[in-house]
Parts: structure tokens; sequence; C-alpha cells
């Protein structure tokens, strides 16, 4: 015999209206819509019942229903209609509701459907029969209007937040790389069956591994907020779950990995339409950003492909993306890149050379050249700075403004920095050994390592190894690397100091340094930059500015030295203001160990 219900009475609607009056089913108005919009497939053999649930429901708000009293047609209902929730009778003809809620676990599309089971068999073997098949709940008829509501309320529920775990990110509330992918296929899918253009940008956080290294995760995390709810101001998307697209103007901003960003623009009528929204993009990421008390200016980098010009096919356009952005980021950071095919050549190119890089050191590519620092009033050799070089098997002499990038890129900057003080402290011990005249050696630290507290360990390790006196030894730090953080900074740099190691601040005048803190610091130099050298005699901007360097360096008590030094001209200014030392091609380029020998001598 089927499973059925009391017949309805007016008592049992007044329950349902007085149960509606005294307790609030959702949270807020948003909740309720999105609850009472779901999909209910009802699934029994007498229309009495199914009739009965739909006049519950309706009176608490739920529209949309899905009914069949033929449970052979349900397995193509439950294909075409992919219900939020289904209410499933055991005992029907032909087909049972064991067999229906097999068939619902077994496929893929539905497999995480949430079943309620309405039965008139309520025996213990029944009920876990149903619960070992994946039955969700288990009702027992007749049915209690109110108690069945409650159990529909709270599945649904529990689906939204599950659904919004899969589709969503946790930490920011965006939409996660699966959803942005399904929102990506469907607008290929638009674009080649409407012939229109399309187009996604990858975003990426520059430095944001350094920034998270530094501060830590949980700082890290306070910035991925920020910077999400920034993008989520300027940018209009839509609520993701299951309307995304119906609106081919509107963007959909994702978050996909650890701090890259996506941006999906499924209608673009010409490529210029592109422009004010990576400028938008560009400015709203602009202002200081204050995670846990820390004042951080962060800055965006973004690659851009169009569909279907850049391809057709979801993993090739995400590749494009990806070369895109590389190249954005390759060109300083705080910029975009349009995808171009030459592109991908030179990404295979550099991804060639990253590999190679790794290797090179221990296939003594690497070698270390030597400038020599002169003493501007006599012209005597009283120092050098080391540089080093790779000698590519096939390519020659790489220059480091091609391969120290890279290595930056692929976090090999700190064990190149160690090989880098091994073999420059080795080498002044090497000569000494043979009795050779040696003189302080300038040895640069990138700021890689330094944030990432490497470089005491680096400099102790190189020192032990070698026995070298440390006194012939300097480092070279950019401003950048230790004003930021600069207060964590001074205990490292004071920790140098009591080694016997000399410090000096290089490239000075194109950071940001406080002269404050220049106080504070316990640096021996400062080493003024080229770009003002070159310009010495020709722009009156850039002399004022040498003299102003040497004139706080000599009230710090601090040595200074010129660099890129080029022309007989340059030095004769220098010699008038009294800098102590130069560096540059006027003397000597950078040289092999052997030739810097040979010019001591």
């Amino acid at each position: 015999m089927s499973d059925h219900f009391n017949d309805p009475e007016a008592s049992e609607l007044k329950k349902i209206k007085d149960y509606k009056q005294s307790e609030p089913l959702f949270d807020s108005d948003s909740q309720f819509e999105s609850l009472t919009s779901a999909k209910i497939m009802m699934i029994d053999d007498e229309p009495i019942n199914t009739e009965m649930v739909k006049i519950f429901l309706e009176e608490v708000g739920y529209k949309n229903f899905i009914t069949t009293h033929d449970s052979v047609k349900a397995f193509e209902l439950l294909d075409a209609k992919k219900p939020d929730v289904v209410l499933l009778d055991l005992k029907m003809p032909k087909v049972s509701g064991f067999d229906i809620l097999k068939r619902i676990r077994a496929v893929e599309e539905t497999k995480y459907t949430p079943v309620i089971i309405l039965t008139s068999s309520t025996d213990a073997e029944t009920k876990l029969k149903a619960l070992r098949l994946g039955a969700n709940d288990f009702l027992g008829k007749p049915v209690d209007s109110s108690e069945l509501i409650l159990r529909i309320r709270n599945t649904l529920a529990a689906k939204v937040y599950q659904d919004k775990l899969a589709h969503f990110d946790v930490l920011t509330d965006l939409p996660n790389r699966q959803t942005f992918t399904r929102h990506l296929e469907w607008a290929l899918h638009k674009s080649i069956q409407e012939k229109i253009s399309g187009s996604i940008l990858k975003l990426d956080i520059d430095r944001f591994k350094e920034i998270n290294d530094t501060l830590g995760p949980d700082v890290g995390d306070v910035l991925l907020q920020m910077i999400s709810q920034r993008l989520k101001e300027c940018l209009r998307y839509s609520d993701t779950i299951g309307k995304f697209g119906q609106d081919l103007s509107q963007t959909g901003l994702s978050r996909i990995g650890g701090n890259e960003f996506a941006v999906l623009l499924p209608n673009i009528k010409h490529l210029d339409d592109i422009f004010p929204i990576v400028k938008r993009i560009v400015k709203i990421i602009e202002p200081a950003c204050h995670p846990k008390l820390y004042e951080l200016y962060v800055t965006i980098s973004i690659g851009i492909a169009v569909f279907p010009r850049d391809g057709h096919e979801l993993n090739t356009i995400l590749k494009h993306a990806d070369i895109a952005l590389t190249h954005a980021k390759q060109q300083g950071g705080n910029g975009f890149q349009f995808y171009a095919d030459g592109l991908n050549t030179k990404s295979i190119s550099q991804l060639k050379m990253a590999n190679e890089l790794r290797k090179a050191a221990g296939r003594d590519e690497l070698e270390m050249f030597y400038q020599p620092k002169l003493n501007v009033q006599t012209g005597q050799i009283i120092g050098a700075e080391a540089l080093m070089r790779w000698n590519h098997p096939k390519n020659g002499l790489v220059s480091p403004s091609v391969f120290i990038p890279l290595a930056e890129e692929i976090n090999l900057l700190p064990v190149i920095d160690e090989w880098a003080f091994q073999s420059a402290c080795g080498q002044q011990k090497a000569w000494k050994a043979v009795g050779k005249n040696i003189v302080p050696v300038s040895i640069n630290i990138t700021s890689q390592s330094f944030r990432q507290g490497r470089v005491i360990g680096t400099v102790r390790d190189a020192l032990e190894k070698t026995k070298l006196d440390p006194k012939y030894i300097k480092l070279e730090l950019t401003e950048n690397a230790i004003m930021e953080n600069a207060k964590e900074n001074i205990e490292v740099l004071n920790r140098l100091k009591e080694m016997g190691i000399k410090l000096s601040i290089d490239d000075f005048g194109t950071g940001y340094s406080s002269l404050s803190y220049l106080n504070s610091f316990p640096v021996d130099e400062l080493k003024i930059d080229q770009s003002f050298i070159a310009g010495i005699l020709t722009k009156p901007s850039n002399l004022v500015i040498v003299k102003a360097v040497l004139a706080m360096a000599s009230s710090l008590g601090l040595h200074v030295v010129a660099e890129g030094v080029e022309t007989i001209e340059q030095l004769n200014i220098l010699q008038e203001l009294n800098c102590a030392e130069y560096q540059g091609y006027y003397f000597s380029k950078p040289v092999p160990a052997k030739e810097f020998v040979e010019l001591l001598s």
C-alpha cells in the first residue's frame, strides 16, 4: 500500500500561520529569498501527498516545485531539473524510493543533492537502510507541517553553506578558482556562440611573498582582505551562485590563488574598454594599507588575455593571461601587459634560463669580477666592489640586469648571495696566501636575503670558513632594503658591526631614506648613485644633490663614494668637492680577479 498523508484540515493551516508569526525563519530578506527560491522536487505516487506538502511550503514562501507521481520518470526529471532538495517516498510501484536514492548518489551531478525521506514505514530497519544509502533526513507520515518546514529550511541552509565553502574563498568571501573557471568556461562558450569578445585580467600583488615572509601570514591575510575589499569597490560583480552571466555587462572578481585575483569581462566591444577598468584597479590600490598597525604601500601587476583572439580554450586563455602577468611583473610591476604571441616564446626562453641558473653555481659558471675604488685626490686603488657575472656555456657573459631579476623571481637570490660572499672572501684569502697586497672588498647583499633574515648567517659562515679578517669586508645594502622595517633592521646592522663588518648604503638618493633613521643606522659609507654623477655637468640639480649628500655625510662622519665616474671632467668636480672615493669606467670596468691583481700592481 502506498504511503499517504492525513487529510488536510483547517487547523493544520492555522498551525503554520501561527508558526510563521511566532518565530522568524530567516535572518534576513536576502537569506529568505535565497532559500525560498530553491527547487524542491517531490517524488510520490500519491498526488494528495505532494499537494499537501506543496500547500504547507507555499504558506511559508516556497514557490519552486517539481513534482512527479511516476517513479520511472524521476530519473529523467532529476537530470533535467537539478533540484536543490528531494522529498522522496519509499513505497512506490515499479521503481522504489530506495532505487531512486541509489541512483541519486551514484550520479556525479546529483551526488550531493540533499534527500529527505517521507514515509509511513518508520521501523528501524527501513530508516537505517535509507540512511545507509545516503538519505540526509527521515520523516514519518503523517508529517507534522512545522517539523517538515524546519527540516527543509535547515537542510537548504546547510546546502547553501556547503556550496559557499566549495565555491567561495573563505578569507576574502570572493568566488574561488573553481567558480572562476566555471564562469570562464561559460563566457568562452558564449563568445563563440554569439561572436563576441571577452577578456580575463589576472592580478598579482607585487612583492607579497616578501611581506608575508617578513611580517607574518596574519598580516598577509589582513592585507589580502583589504585588497579584495578595494577591488570589490571598483569592480561590479554579480552574485555568482547560479546567476553569473545573466548580464554580460557585469564583471566577475575572484581570488584564484595565494595573492592572485582574476577579473572576468565576458563582453567587450573594443580593447579600449579594458583600459578604464585597469586604471581604476591600479588607482584604488595606490593608497597605503594599514594591516595590524603596519603602513604598507603595495602595487599590483595585471596580465590581460582577450578571447577568442588569444585563444578559445580554457587552458590556453589561462596560460596566456599568466604569460602576460609574468611580463608585467618583469617590467617592474605596478602596471599591466596584454598577451602577444612573442611573449610565449620569450617566456619559454626565460623558463629555460631559470632552470640553467639554478645549476650555474654547481657548474662553476658563476664568477666574481672586481671594479676598483680609488682615492679621488691621489688616484690610488684603496678598495674594490665585487660584482657577479654568469659565464653561460652558450651565451657567454650574461648581464646581471638579466639574471639577477630572474634569480629574485625564482627565490634564488639568497643562495647566490651565499655563493658570492664565500667566493669573494675566499679570493681575498687566496691573494693574501701568495703574498699579494689586498684591499677591502665591498660585497652586495640583495634585499631578498636581508628581508629573509639570512644575511647574518651568510656573513658568519663565510668568515668562519675562510678565516678572513672582517676588516677586509664591506657589505653594500640598498636604502629600500634597510628602510623596510627600519627599527628591526637596526638590530641586524648592529650585529653585523659587532662582527667587525663595515656597512655601506648603495645607490644613495634613489630610495626613501629618512634622515632621522640614517643617523641611527650604524653605517660607515654612502655611495652616491651613478645617475647623479652622470648629470653632474649638465643638470644643476644633480650638482646640488651631490653637494648636499657630501655635506650631510661629513656632518654624520660618513665616508662617500661616487659611482659611475666616466670622464675626467666628472672626476675634477669630485676633487673640488672633496669627495673621498670614486669608481667607474673612467679608470676601469669590472674585471676578473687576475686582471684586478695586475691593476693593484
